[in-house]
């Protein structure tokens, strides 16, 4: 009994210690990013362009990037929702989830998860030479496309798979069809986690600079087309970080500050409408 005792507390300690890690982790990282930003974040710096020798430390600001990682992120978040929702339906138990064919995918998705943004940048490029592109806006949102969707896939078959097997039995008790039950019953029951798969997928790729640092190119400029390059937070804070001027430098964990912020604002109002979501769910 004393064993079993020391055990569960061991393992209690452990989990506190796990806990105590992560949330040092990211209190660490959000310090020494606000801590040395903030003093040089100011208004002109997220309201204009880059002006000449911006990069030498006069002044311009960086919205350029700001509106070019939105419209990546955005971008990349809608294409790769478009391809996991179908996909995540034939992975269902009442399609073709268990299928030899399904079992493929979920490992295809797996593999694609664990593979480097760097990697994902490279294939993009080639893909664009012969495609005939040059490093534009669409071609960084084809390839945080593939970045995101094993991440999106993935994350809402968890989720569809914990909605409730008696629900479903429900429906089509009532004679509703395999579609009706799917789009009325399971999706509706997973939203709040759907939500959720997004915000994890939009945050990959609005912080990932590899895989656009080939494919979306990087301008001082707005762009106003697909095919015109389009630059993005990430880039903007290893461009800076890397120049020998300090001023521009401390402008990096400013620009790395303004990023935190975007994901931020959009997912504590998102983390806010599923939480009122899941208050009118069954249990």
């Amino acid at each position: 009994m004393e064993a079993r005792r020391l055990e569960e507390a061991f393992f209690r300690g452990l989990m506190a210690l796990s806990l105590l890690l992560v949330v040092a982790s990211l209190a660490s990282v959000l310090a020494i990013v606000l801590l040395k930003g903030l003093p040089s974040l100011t208004w002109e710096m997220v309201t204009q362009l880059p002006r000449g020798g911006y990069y030498l430390g006069k002044s311009g600001g960086i919205l350029n990037a700001i509106v070019g990682s939105l419209w990546l992120g955005l971008g990349a978040t809608a294409a790769a929702l478009l391809l996991s929702l179908p996909l995540v339906c034939y992975l269902q138990r009442e399609y073709g989830g268990a299928s030899r064919l399904a079992y493929l995918t979920r490992l295809s998705l797996d593999v694609m998860w664990g593979i480097p943004s760097i990697v994902y940048g490279a294939f993009g490029f080639a893909l664009m030479l012969y495609l005939g592109l040059r490093a534009s806006l669409l071609g960084g949102i084809i390839t945080l496309t593939f970045v995101e969707l094993p991440i999106m896939a993935r994350a809402i078959h968890e989720v569809v798979k914990m909605v409730p097997p008696d629900l479903k039995e429900a429906s089509y008790a009532l004679g509703a069809t395999r579609l009706e039950t799917s789009s009325k019953v399971v999706w509706r029951y997973a939203l709040p986690g759907v939500f959720t798969a997004i915000l994890l997928a939009f945050g990959r790729g609005i912080g990932d600079a590899a895989a656009v640092l080939f494919t979306a190119g990087y301008t001082d400029y707005l762009s106003r087309s697909l095919t015109e390059p389009v630059a993005s937070l990430p880039l903007a804070v290893f461009f800076q970080i890397n120049t020998p001027f300090p001023r521009v430098q401390e402008r990096a964990y400013a620009s790395a500050a303004i990023l935190l912020a975007i994901v931020l604002l959009l997912s504590l109002p998102s983390r806010w409408l599923v939480r009122r979501w899941e208050a009118h769910l069954p249990r």
